[in-house]
């Protein structure tokens, strides 16, 4: 029988890190269509929370897979052990303190439900791209809808495979015909305004 692994908890932790980078680490939870907008959107909050001197890291839905999830195909099981293990690494990077956004299509509830549960209440902030699934066809900047279409990808997201919207998200930007700049704004005066940048005598986080 294999036995359970064990947290071990090192003497440096999470609070510590929270008070030497000035501010406390999330998960900013980016979901939407392909071609919604959410990595362009997240990409410009990190710029802006980077100027501002947070610690951030961006977790690419592409990127990733190059690597960690480089053996993961599009299945419905394939998508689920590809969020599982993205929610993982990026619990992972919270607990080193870092403001951690992760922008992936994660189609399903139960999944982005899944990774919530994993963190700290507080930890998780779920923002819905939702852009129209027409004005996503009419952007398709690799051209996959077009290619869904017409049958040379299965199970495409809004095409063959379902997504499922968030039901209450921290923030839902209805991404049409509105500056991705401007998008960009709204989640980081989120933050400022729920208290993930302290003013000025910074109090680190409690462990869970």
């Amino acid at each position: 029988m294999v036995k359970a692994p064990v947290w071990h908890s090192h003497k440096t932790h999470r609070s510590h890190r929270e008070l030497l980078n000035g501010h406390r680490a999330c998960l900013l939870w980016f979901t939407g269509l392909s071609g919604s907008g959410k990595s362009t959107i997240a990409g410009l909050v990190e710029e802006k929370l980077h100027a501002m001197g947070k610690r951030t890291y961006l977790l690419d839905g592409d990127n990733v897979r190059h690597g960690l999830n480089r053996d993961l195909g599009f299945s419905d099981q394939d998508r689920v052990e590809n969020i599982r293990r993205i929610g993982e690494m990026s619990r992972l990077f919270v607990d080193a303190g870092m403001i951690t956004l992760a922008a992936f299509i994660s189609p399903f509830r139960t999944d982005r439900n899944a990774v919530r549960k994993r963190m700290t209440t507080g930890d998780f902030v779920e923002v819905f791209i939702d852009t129209p699934l027409a004005t996503c066809e009419q952007r398709d900047p690799k051209g996959l809808y077009r290619r869904a279409r017409d049958g040379q990808i299965k199970d495409f997201t809004g095409i063959d495979s379902p997504y499922e919207p968030p039901e209450a998200p921290e923030l839902h930007i209805v991404n049409d015909d509105i500056a991705p700049e401007d998008s960009a704004t709204q989640v980081v005066h989120y933050l400022q305004s729920h208290g993930y940048f302290p003013q000025p005598d910074v109090q680190p986080h409690d462990e869970a």
